[in-house]
């Protein structure tokens, strides 16, 4: 089973963030073989970090909550919130075979969260055709039955075209994060 988990940093913490990155990466490290795509999101300066993306695969729902709630940063108070959602691999790949690189471009993290029937299964053909898509699927319950969203890591020249991946209307939100593969240097 994939899931997709959004450490979302606590204002003011960015200094504990600094003091535990070694701790962090250890711990990711020991998850490497399960992971499809990490990486920080950042502020619009492109230099302060403002949460953690990790998407990988686990055995099911209490693997997924302990990967998340046992990680150093959330232990430390590091963050104000979690996202964790099961998450299908619509792209069959991870962030290390996106045709891209990790550099070049502006990357970012769109989710979308419900609100109704499900939408955007799959890629809007424009971007399934395009080389820009790093990561996408739906958002799902933990049992896989109930559509909640849709998540989307992509290149694109700026924000309004990255919030384009997802239909507007089949959204109560779509949110927009500036985001750099991780891992480490």
């Amino acid at each position: 089973m994939e899931f997709l988990c959004y450490h979302r940093d606590r204002p003011g913490s960015l200094a504990l963030r600094h003091e535990l990155l070694e701790e962090h990466w250890s711990y990711m490290d020991r998850y490497a073989a399960e992971m499809i795509a990490r990486g920080p999101t950042m502020d619009d300066d492109g230099e302060t970090p403002t949460g953690s993306v990790h998407i990988l695969g686990l055995p099911g729902p209490d693997a997924a909550r302990a990967f998340a709630f046992d990680e150093p940063g959330y232990q430390a108070g590091v963050y104000r919130d979690v996202l964790l959602r099961r998450w299908r691999n619509v792209l069959g790949r991870t962030m290390w075979e996106f045709p891209g690189g990790p550099e070049d471009g502006d990357r970012y993290l769109v989710l979308g969260l419900g609100a109704g029937p499900a939408v955007d299964l799959e890629p809007p053909s424009v971007w399934a055709e395009s080389d820009e898509l790093i990561a996408y699927g739906p958002l799902l319950s933990d049992d896989g039955t109930v559509w909640v969203g849709t998540a989307a890591l992509l290149r694109a020249p700026d924000p309004e075209t990255a919030r384009a991946v997802l239909t507007a209307d089949g959204y109560a939100g779509i949110d927009v994060h500036h985001w750099q593969f991780g891992g480490r240097s």
